[in-house]
């Protein structure tokens, strides 16, 4: 029997998105009603099958950091993929090298080790096996609205129950209170106030809950599926004080939060004075390329004795875009950038919060920005209209995330090199979409 390939003559919106919804599974949706494909992109913008252009402000989930199709990115890649794509670890790969050792040295974690993995999710579990296994403890902690990826593992860890597709794990995991103010039962606390009672949550759950020895605690700097919920500035240098008595290594998943995005740092765990036993990062490195991985002592990264490898990590290819993304950011301070446009948002945008009773707050650092919806004058989630600003902003030519714990956020990602122009352009096009809505 023959078969014959499936018909690919249609690049029509309508006919994708039948094709999309026959193959792909039912828990993989499009973003909008009416879903849109994304052609070609340069800079800030994208431009859709139909040829409409879009400014991009989530920038595929915080994964295209300094523009679409930037020139020294682009170039670097196009030059590997010409002399070869793939080598794996068993060789001795120049660009995966430089690349580990330029992360190490920005890591701040002292005689760092790099371990290369193709996302977030698999730098994570990574990070989680590494932990178990150098403190021989299954015990584990996470923050609650934390979400860590889609793994067996990430799963367990993941704290957001639209997120969560399962309950069964070998971890046993408990979820300490933390960045997600807004409802929390700490809500009311000044800033030294809520610290101090996140930390004696902590202290009062590993006194109950523990059987001593607890592996680790994992978390974001700032919670990114759980709608940029940013947590003071010293939380987790509290927290860590706590784990360090106790002898528990510290994972900072700065998927999200990595390479200047929040403006101030360029980690997000710096806003909290202390220095992880262990990062995760991912996304926006590769500028587009699947490029992750995880940063360790070399005492914690040398406990697996046996040999291990990531068949894509590290590859060439995603190496090179790699080195090209972290020059471009450094050689540009596309961190200060961040705190710039992050501080022109917020100043253009707040009067727009002020005026409008179903917002409840406007969070975030530097080009991670959110803001919350709920029921006027209380804090009952509203979802509809979230999506239907999501769905105006998209009229209005500007593309935004969506997230929080009720689907009740708009999350803004913009690139790191975002324009003043530009910024303003996509604040007048937010600010119309919740006029819309209203």
């Amino acid at each position: 029997m023959t078969l014959s390939p499936p018909s690919r003559s249609s690049n029509a919106t309508s006919d994708l998105a039948e094709r999309y919804a026959r193959v792909l599974p039912s828990f993989v949706k499009p973003m909008y009603a009416e879903p849109m494909s994304i052609d070609h992109g340069q800079g800030s913008y994208v431009w859709d099958i139909e040829g409409n252009r879009y400014l991009d402000f989530f920038g595929g989930v915080l994964t295209t950091m300094v523009g679409h199709n930037n020139p020294t990115v682009t170039a670097a890649v196009q030059a590997q993929a010409a002399k070869v794509m793939h080598t794996s670890t068993l060789y001795l790969s120049k660009p995966m090298i430089e690349l580990a050792e330029e992360i190490a040295s920005v890591s701040g974690i002292p005689d760092a080790r790099v371990f290369f993995t193709t996302s977030g999710t698999e730098a994570n579990d990574t990070a989680i096996l590494l932990a178990t296994s150098y403190r021989k403890s299954n015990q584990v902690l996470a923050m609650r609205n934390s979400y860590h990826g889609r793994s067996f593992t990430a799963q367990a860890v993941t704290s957001h129950a639209s997120w969560s597709s399962t309950s069964l794990s070998g971890l046993q995991v408990n979820f300490v209170q933390g960045p997600y103010r807004l409802r929390s039962p700490f809500a009311h606390l000044e800033d030294d106030a809520f610290v101090a009672a996140c930390t004696d949550d902590l202290v009062q759950l590993l006194d109950m809950t523990s059987a001593g020895d607890v592996a680790c605690l994992i978390a974001e700097p700032i919670q990114g599926v759980g709608g940029f919920a940013t947590p003071p500035d010293g939380m987790f240098g509290s927290i860590h004080k706590e784990l360090s008595n106790r002898g528990i290594l510290y994972i900072s998943d700065e998927v999200q939060t990595g390479w200047g995005r929040t403006g101030d740092h360029f980690w997000g765990y710096q806003a909290h004075d202390i220095v992880p036993d262990m990062l995760t990062f991912a996304k926006g490195v590769g500028n587009g390329i699947t490029l992750a991985g995880i940063v360790a002592r070399a005492d914690i990264m040398d406990t697996i004795k046996v040999t291990s490898f990531s068949t894509f990590g590290g590859n060439p290819l995603s190496a090179a875009s790699g080195l090209a993304t972290l020059d471009y950011v450094r050689s540009n301070d596309l961190q200060g950038n961040a705190k710039t446009r992050g501080a022109q948002f917020e100043a253009e945008f707040r009067p727009v919060v002020e005026r409008t009773p179903w917002i409840a707050e406007l969070r975030g650092r530097g080009l991670m920005q959110a803001f919350e919806m709920t029921s006027p004058d209380s804090l009952e989630p509203d979802a509809a209209r979230t999506g239907a600003v999501l769905e105006a902003a998209k009229t209005h030519g500007l593309l935004v995330g969506k997230g929080g714990l009720y689907g009740n956020v708009i999350r803004l990602a913009p690139m790191l090199d975002v324009t003043e122009a530009e910024m303003s352009e996509g604040t007048a096009a937010l600010a119309a979409a919740v006029s819309d809505a209203n």
